[in-house]
């Protein structure tokens, strides 16, 4: 597999994943389990469940590494959450809501089927040739021990694959100048991400803010009066998800281009099946999910 073979492969590979992993952030199984440990419901549980591999870090360690949060939000909540419940209570609770949520999604035939079981065993192997250096979170998450369960090997390899890329999507913003809000307010703009009324107000900006910042956008060629992208602003979001992809590659160079593709067909079964059943809640994304 060349380079040109591997980012397409990334790029394929993460979209049929995606589902399976970023449905826990919607599942009525996480808001019940982290509530069991004692987080209250909202933010609080998002931000404690995705940072505590990273251990009782304070919130600018949260929100460097989330990147696209309000740090006022984030603070809000951490380090307050590790005086509800320790890191490791929170990691407990957020594999059982995983698995929870991911056979009732996928249904009990499909959820025990050797499609699902030869899922988990590729995307563990693609992780496996993911390399730490410069990946934070990827590298935070890759310390949990394996679970044993197909299911929740299925969905902690694609944790693993989504921070990993999710790390390396962020040094592409950096090195494009755009910091958190205005990578959100582009990425928005694209129409491929949440509608933008919801992108505000869950990662924490206020109306000025965003205005403000859509300002400085337009101040340097991305957006038009209208919010929309350039022509140079889309170039700049097509150069970043191009370079996203360029960084995603190892996984899939290390498991080859036949086994990178087996990865795609199946998690494209899997992940429409838990679209289908309700994986996300209506009216929050601008396109197809």
């Amino acid at each position: 597999m060349d380079h040109a073979e591997a980012r397409a492969a990334a790029a394929r590979c993460h979209r049929a994943l995606e589902p399976l992993h970023s449905m826990v952030y919607f599942a009525p199984e996480a808001e019940e389990a982290y509530a069991g440990v004692g987080l209250a419901r909202g933010r609080l549980q998002y931000f404690a469940s995705r940072g505590a591999p990273l251990g009782p870090v304070g919130p600018e360690v949260v929100a460097a590494t989330f990147y696209n949060f309000n740090p006022e939000l984030v603070a809000r909540h951490i380090p307050r959450a590790w005086t509800i419940a320790s890191p490791e209570a929170i990691i407990g609770a957020r594999f059982d809501a995983a698995g929870a949520a991911l056979r009732r999604l996928l249904g009990s035939e499909l959820a025990e089927s050797d499609t699902l079981t030869e899922l988990a065993a590729l995307v563990r192997e693609a992780a496996d040739g993911c390399v730490a250096e410069g990946r934070v979170l990827y590298a935070a998450h890759a310390a949990l021990d394996w679970p044993d369960d197909p299911v929740l090997v299925l969905w902690h390899g694609a944790s693993l694959l989504r921070e990993y890329r999710g790390d390396g999507h962020i040094a592409v913003l950096v090195s494009e100048g755009l910091a958190g809000l205005p990578a959100l307010i582009t990425h928005t703009a694209t129409g491929k991400g949440f509608i933008e009324d919801v992108a505000r107000t869950l990662r924490g900006w206020s109306e000025e803010q965003w205005a403000q910042a859509a300002d400085d956008l337009r101040e340097r060629g991305l957006l038009d009066a209208e919010g929309k992208l350039t022509e140079l602003g889309a170039e700049t979001r097509q150069r970043i998800e191009d370079q996203t992809n360029a960084a995603a590659v190892a996984p899939f160079r290390w498991i080859g281009a036949d086994k990178a593709e087996r990865i795609h067909a199946l998690g494209r079964e899997l992940s429409r099946k838990a679209l289908a059943e309700g994986a996300f809640p209506p009216g929050i994304f601008a396109g197809r999910k």
